[in-house]
């Protein structure tokens, strides 16, 4: 009796009860996919909001299939293999019970995958990519990280378990009785039908990790997401975190594109080679650059005082203090979204494409910095960074860039004048008020001329504050936000005890971020305001720099020709910025990369690209990216644009591709 209620539904006792199961069973991997999604768009809802309507949300959601589909066959293809492997021995409990769990854990674990990425987006926004590994491969701190982070997102912990429980309950496991491979013939039909339903599914298998089995159908990767999507950040939507994990195993991260016939040709419309003119006058004073941990534009007072109906204060008063007496670029943005990124943009000149940098293999060609070209000009060089000395690769790559001496949390303990191990802020570093009083005090032992940059930790992720100013800076309304006060802080402590030191007048400062981080202001949630970094330059002499509000477009690659152009640097090097303020305002520009997509500003505008043509176009005024311009305005703008940007990429590609890093190998 039992059997007989069983065939009525069509997977039990047939032949064609695993394919019947196998067909169920991946549908409903289609539906967790499905349900990951939307809770990757529900948190981070803020990001995405602007613009997504039903009927375009929709299409997200149509486009995530294929990338779907291309991660199910990908990770389940053991278990598909198994279902249709066509030998009726394997129609036994102990095998479809293994075949049970194989599928419920690889599905899990992609499950669990795209929710923890979910609560990364915001730091990045990005799916993430194979080098979060190498990212972080030196980190000793990401257990305790990743607990308060469960408890942050307790409510996607619970839908995990949920939907696990949910797999394992709705999971259709075929059972052939016995008997059924006694009758005549049986043992041979099912081998067949198995067989045949094997060999159908390699094509269609090959089709969907693919893409699709049309001629000429390239498999397709991370950035074919961008055929579905209005704005770059809208890729996260589309695509899912095992597709994109899976995707960049390996893959060769440079392509040198041919926009232009030849390097020289490109180099004709832009070339990172810098040679100062003979009558540059040589000025050798100390360089400072202070690199502050996820400090955007947003959360300081003095660059938005439009905000809020011109009530917003921001939470910075003591860089609002810094700001007054120093040259200020009202567009300023940073090159990258990583603090990977930050470091050769701002220490090197050189922009994020497709991936960090540093996790590239164009990180072993010869390149340098400016550490090392002052070096080698009779300067003393050190780098600051208060966390252990192998964390995120600083060491190596203050190291490979030229800085002498390097000090970090051992550093800092060793030293009997400060606090040790005590001011470790459990997480990631020494806090930046005791560190940042360490970094003034070393700098006062240095000779001069000196070369210095300072890597902060506070303002970061699980946004923690010393214990004894809990009750000074309190929760307001992000996270973050007591963290930049605390920081702001540290930093006007730092400029009253640096005032007080011989080297002071002699020096210039330099003050930017690594990237931005959590925000409120949908000014600063759109594509391009995700990249809004203060570049802020102070000279306390006012012998070299005015202080004052530029309009030049200004971004971390700037800052290295910028300060070789202050200290009349003399030999030529190698950077992807300019120097701001030799070159006329209409000329500067920004570029950074998000999801397959290259953002130039200039002449006004913001232009969009994904490496083929052009995707929108947008006035800098228009923070929020509301209105696409592209082929209503602007025409002669654009195009130049397009000319000038794939120039920068196809210099960028092959430089990095040749090993041409250096001024002496340009070609």
């Amino acid at each position: 009796m039992r059997h007989e209620k069983q065939r009525k539904f069509g997977i039990l006792d047939t032949t064609f009860a695993p394919v019947a199961a196998l067909v169920w069973n991946l549908l409903l991997a289609y539906l967790v996919y499905f349900i990951a999604r939307l809770a990757y768009l529900l948190v981070n809802l803020g990001h995405f909001a602007d613009g997504l309507t039903f009927n375009h949300l929709l299409h997200l959601f149509k486009g995530g299939l294929a990338f779907d589909t291309s991660a199910i066959i990908y990770t389940n293809a053991l278990y598909i293999v198994l279902m249709l492997f066509p030998l009726h021995l394997k129609e036994t409990r102990g095998y479809q019970r293994f075949c049970k769990w194989l599928f419920v854990v690889v599905n899990s674990l992609a499950l669990i995958i795209n929710l923890a990425d979910s609560a990364y987006f915001p730091y990045t926004l990005r799916r993430t990519t194979t080098s979060v590994f190498r990212e972080f491969a030196g980190e000793s701190n990401l257990g305790g990280i990743f607990f308060v982070e469960l408890l942050h997102h307790w409510y996607l912990v619970l839908l995990a378990i949920v939907v696990i429980a949910a797999l394992w309950w709705l999971y259709a496991m075929p059972r052939i009785h016995k008997s059924y491979f006694k009758q005549r013939g049986q043992q041979w039909a099912y081998a067949a039908v198995m067989l045949v339903a094997l060999l159908a599914a390699i094509p269609l298998s090959i089709g969907g990790c693919r893409g699709g089995l049309g001629h000429g159908i390239r498999p397709i990767t991370i950035n074919n997401a961008n055929q579905y999507v209005n704005r770059p950040t809208e890729c996260a939507i589309v695509l899912n975190t095992p597709f994109a994990l899976l995707r960049t195993i390996g893959k060769s991260v440079f392509n040198v594109p041919n926009y232009y016939p030849s390097i020289d040709d490109a180099a004709r419309v832009f070339s990172p080679i810098h040679q100062p003119a003979d009558s540059v006058k040589r000025q050798p004073r100390n360089v400072v650059i202070m690199i502050v941990e996820s400090f955007g534009r947003e959360y300081i007072g003095t660059f938005n005082k439009c905000l809020e109906g011109g009530q917003y204060k921001g939470y910075t008063p003591n860089v609002d203090s810094l700001i007054a007496r120093s040259l200020v670029f009202r567009h300023s943005f940073c090159n990258g979204r990583k603090s990977i990124d930050g470091m050769p943009s701002v220490l090197c000149g050189i922009p994020m494409f497709v991936e960090p940098f540093v996790l590239t293999p164009a990180s072993m060609n010869t390149y340098t910095g400016i550490a090392g070209l002052l070096a080698n000009d009779g300067y003393q060089t050190a780098f600051f960074h208060g966390a252990n000395r192998g964390s995120m690769g600083f060491m190596a790559f203050a190291n490979k860039t030229g800085f002498q001496a390097y000090y970090g949390r051992e550093d800092y303990a060793a030293d009997n004048r400060f606090g040790g191990d005590k001011d470790f802020d459990g997480h990631w570093g020494i806090w930046d008020e005791p560190f940042l009083q360490y970094y003034c005090a070393k700098m006062s032992e240095m000779k001069q001329p000196f070369m210095t940059a300072v890597f902060t930790c506070s303002s970061h992720h699980p946004f923690k504050i010393p214990e004894k100013y809990r009750d000074v800076y309190k929760e307001e309304q992000l996270p973050i936000h007591k963290c930049i006060r605390y920081t702001d802080m540290a930093i006007g402590r730092f400029f009253e005890e640096a005032a007080k030191q011989p080297w002071f007048k002699n020096t210039i400062f330099v003050l930017t971020s690594d990237h931005t981080n959590q925000s409120n202001h949908e000014e600063y949630m759109s594509d391009i305001g995700g990249f809004c970094s203060p570049v802020i330059i102070y000279d306390p002499s006012g012998e070299l720099v005015q202080s004052g509000w530029s309009d030049a477009v200004a971004q971390q690659i700037d800052i290295v020709p910028t300060v070789l152009g202050l200290i009349g640097y003399k030999k030529p090097y190698l950077s992807f910025g300019i120097d701001l303020l030799s070159t006329p305002a209409p000329a500067t520009f920004a570029v950074n990369y998000l999801n397959g997509v290259y953002q130039y500003v200039k002449y006004g505008y913001v232009l969009q690209f994904d490496g083929t043509k052009s995707k929108a176009l947008y006035s800098i005024d228009d923070p929020t990216m509301k209105r696409n311009l592209l082929g209503k305005a602007a025409v002669s703008e654009q195009q130049k644009m397009e000319r000038e940007l794939k120039a920068i990429i196809q210099q960028y590609m092959y430089r990095m591709v040749n090993d041409k890093l250096t001024p002496n190998t340009h070609d």
